[in-house]
């Protein structure tokens, strides 16, 4: 089976020391990226661990496919015990940056304590530089960029946070090119409270891995697509999802927004100014945008921003909504998390709409400033004392694509180890209209949707272990993921049921079980389907692994 190579560079901050490991076998057996963080995580981290604390450990992984020119596979994984959830979470970023941690040679890097002082951690394939940044702390993430081009590199060689993983916003985000994300779960005040800055990749050490000739068929594939994506990316589903119901807006008291149309995909590609990608895709659905009339630029927003700081806030100007997505890239937080946290204390106060007042909360949350201090805790921790209904799960809040409307989605979002997060099985993109003709799923019920919703929650986990972008999955058959992976399909879903299986037995050991798979909203027969998903999986009935189903890690 295809897999990453090379060893992991374990780096102590407390000792500002570094050393490297040779994990062939793991590799063998999660092939890289989220599976091998997982495993990695599984085994070091202690069950124990307080998120924000030393104990915890950090991990940057990369796949295989990193070393390729095919699209789809500019992508990093992160894994870290998360603040927000206090569950296992990793994510995943676009930009340049995979192709500069593929060149250091190491297959995954691992963050170990805290260092006494602001650093940059500098990470080469012949070694690793602390660099004390005390001048840093406090600055935004553009800042981090002006800094490290003294030494020759720019934003697609850094990792970096902004001052809300300084102040431990519990979902702030780890950036790269500025402003791609490693957004959900908080991994940005993990990085923070080791007291690191910055982590830079650079080297010339690429490993060679063989990859087949069904690369290219896929990265001439996405150059000649004429999908929407590539004009309007993923704004392009704001009117399906708005006329199906599943756009919330009004703090997810509604299941559409009226003022849709002035926020939707025509509207952000009329601000949008020249193409944008990342490392090697060809299908190059991004979006910078730019407002010439206050010369506003930024990258986005997506259609998730255009939920949480346009539907659910009810801010119906899509320049208000830029302005929020540029704000949270600067600081270095999830646009969903934070948006969500914005429109409950809209809700709360009844200033729906008041974009001014939205811009100044951003702010306040980064800097942990007057009333940003508690929502900067997440829904989940603030909902009772703000008088609002908690729209969370496992504490992550939701993103779009409701589940009151694609029931199996809804489902997808009760199971998810990580939380309500739409990337973690992408069930809503089978009960959508299909593009291709065929035939969706049924959004209604969810009779039949537990097996279905566990093959594509291992099928996107064998994608962030490649690391493969969601938007090839048109483009990926069951025949292109074997040849691809030289693997036959089996197998490839035999490694995603390992990553889910771990990331639930490390979540169990924290306290996790069937009372975290709820949602704040009732579908039918939801107990009987979640029985069904449990029996599959070959589960205990209150949601926990069984020992003898827990998967070995050779570590």
């Amino acid at each position: 089976m295809l897999h990453a190579e090379g060893p992991l560079r374990s780096i102590d901050l407390d000792r500002r020391e570094y050393h490297t490991e040779a994990i062939d076998d793991l590799l063998a057996d999660y092939v890289g990226g989220r599976g091998v963080g997982t495993a990695l995580a599984h085994e070091r981290i202690p069950f124990d661990a307080d998120p924000l604390g030393p104990e915890n450990r950090l991990y940057f992984a990369t796949g295989p496919l990193q070393v390729s020119t095919m699209s789809f596979t500019g992508r990093t994984n992160a894994t870290a015990v998360s603040p927000l959830t206090d569950g296992l979470a990793s994510s995943n970023a676009g930009g340049f940056m995979s192709r500069n941690l593929a060149d250091t040679g190491y297959a995954a890097v691992e963050l170990v304590g805290e260092s006494d002082e602001p650093v940059i951690v500098h990470v080469t394939d012949d070694g690793v530089e602390f660099e004390p940044v005390p001048d840093l702390w406090g600055v935004e993430v553009p800042a981090v960029t002006e800094h490290v081009e003294d030494r020759g590199l720019d934003a697609d060689n850094v990792a970096a946070i902004g001052p809300a993983g300084e102040n431990a916003v519990r979902f702030a985000s780890i950036m790269t090119s500025e402003s791609r994300a490693f957004g959900r779960g908080g991994l940005g005040a993990v990085m923070g409270s080791k007291n690191v800055k910055a982590v830079t990749f650079e080297g010339d050490s690429r490993p060679e891995i063989g990859i087949d000739a069904v690369a290219g068929e896929i990265h001439r594939e996405a150059a000649e697509s004429d999908s929407i994506m590539k004009r309007q990316g993923t704004t392009s589903v704001t009117d399906l999802a708005n006329e199906m119901g599943t756009f919330p807006s009004r703090y997810f008291a509604d299941v559409s927004f009226e003022g849709y149309e002035s926020i939707n995909g025509d509207a952000v590609e009329a601000k949008k100014y020249r193409k944008g990608t990342c490392s090697a895709c060809a299908f190059a659905c991004k979006l910078p945008t730019k407002d010439e009339a206050s010369g506003l630029e930024t990258e986005g927003p997506e259609f998730e921003t255009l939920m949480s700081f346009g539907g659910n806030p009810m801010v119906d100007d899509v320049v208000d909504v830029m302005q929020s997505n540029d704000l949270c890239d600067r600081l270095g937080m999830d646009t969903i998390s934070c948006g969500n946290a914005v429109s409950a204390y809209l809700a709360a106060h009844d200033e729906f709409g008041n974009a001014d007042l939205v811009h100044d909360l951003v702010g306040k949350i980064a800097y942990r400033e007057d009333e940003g201090d508690r929502l900067a805790e997440g829904i989940h921790r603030f909902a009772d004392d703000l008088g609002v209904e908690d729209w969370t799960v496992k504490g992550l809040s939701f993103s779009a694509h409701d589940g009151r409307t694609l029931n199996g989605q809804g489902l997808a979002f009760a199971t998810a180890n990580r939380g309500a997060d739409h990337m973690y099985a992408t069930f809503y993109a089978w009960e959508y209209p299909l593009v291709d003709g065929s035939e969706a799923v049924d959004p209604e019920g969810l009779d039949g949707k537990p097996p279905l919703v566990i093959e594509q929650e291992h099928r996107r986990a064998v994608e962030d272990c490649g690391v493969l972008c969601r938007f090839s999955r048109g483009m990926q058959s069951v025949d292109r993921l074997e040849t691809l992976f030289d693997a036959d399909y089996e197998s490839l879903i035999g490694v995603g049921e390992r990553v889910v299986t771990l990331e639930r037995h490390f979540n169990n050991r924290r306290g996790f079980d069937r009372g975290d798979d709820r949602l704040p909203y009732d579908l039918p027969d939801f107990e009987a389907a979640l029985d069904e998903y449990y029996a599959e999986r070959g589960w205990n009935d209150d949601g926990t692994v069984p020992a003898d189903r827990v998967p070995e890690v050779p570590v």
